[in-house]
């Protein structure tokens, strides 16, 4: 099969023991498939196995975790440029963070010692399927949907002539849990088991369709690319020893600890 277009799954990559694997998530069972990287799922489909896991018993990883690029997507939720006092775009903002900063869910979010302020932003995100060059059918190269928390060092953004820096440490690219067919229509943050963001996509300024015919008009995007949408309003700072969760409605809660990086 190929991912089984004709109906709604979940997909993650899991590790039990040394091994890996892709496995279609079906309530609290993992149905373990031929692909061991989602990427091979993408690129060539997946076909189910016998073996078949509890959820519980297995480590989930992030479902892509060296995609070729990361493309994010500034001031896209109108909630978040009143928050900002911004302009309304008239075109994406787009910006990069390198693969190098995705975690898996479960994963530490590390503090860097060079900022004093550390935000999250949840966000909802997708997967490119197959290469896309100056499209016009947006949506039939996007392959699945996940969560992305768009880790920020703000107060380096704030000084910086370009975001790099600020978005691009180790460990700002928290993905997962899980991919899903199902076109997701809400975004919600916790922090410490408080909702800090909760707004529906429909509050985006862009829609998935036009972000990748716009930014396929700029960069190729190649199977596997994951972009990121854009937060709502409602981004704060982080301490050691926060619990931050961003949750994307079919997908799954994405969730990670905070700490100071020593």
């Amino acid at each position: 099969m190929t991912a089984r277009k004709s109906q709604v799954w979940k997909l993650g990559k899991f590790a039990r023991g040394q091994r890996t694997f892709v496995g279609e998530v079906v309530e609290d069972q993992v149905i373990e498939t031929d692909a061991s990287c989602m990427m091979d799922a993408i690129r060539y489909g997946i076909e189910p196995t016998a073996r078949k896991h509890r959820l519980s018993e297995l480590k989930v990883l992030a479902p892509i975790d060296r995609p070729s690029k990361i493309v994010c997507i500034g001031l896209n939720f109108k909630s978040h440029i009143a928050e900002m006092k911004a302009p309304m775009p008239k075109e994406p903002i787009i910006f990069s963070k390198p693969s190098s900063a995705i975690i898996g869910p479960g994963d530490k979010i590390l503090l860097p010692e060079m900022s004093a302020r550390v935000d999250f932003e949840g966000e909802s995100a997708f997967v490119i399927s197959r290469r896309a060059s100056h499209v016009k059918d947006g949506l039939k190269h996007v392959f699945g949907y996940t969560c992305l928390n768009d880790v920020t060092a703000r107060d380096l953004q704030k000084t910086d002539v370009d975001w790099t820096r600020a978005k691009g440490f180790d460990t700002f690219a928290p993905v997962g849990p899980f991919l899903t067919n199902n076109a997701p229509t809400r975004v919600t943050t916790r922090l410490n088991g408080k909702v800090v963001q909760d707004s529906p996509l429909s509050d985006r300024v862009f829609g998935d369709a036009a972000l990748v015919e716009y930014i396929s008009r700029i960069m190729v995007l190649e199977p596997g690319d994951i972009v990121a949408t854009g937060t709502p309003s409602g981004i704060a700072p982080m301490k050691d020893g926060d619990v931050v969760e961003v949750e994307v409605d079919g997908v799954g809660n994405l969730r990670n600890q905070v700490v100071r990086a020593r």
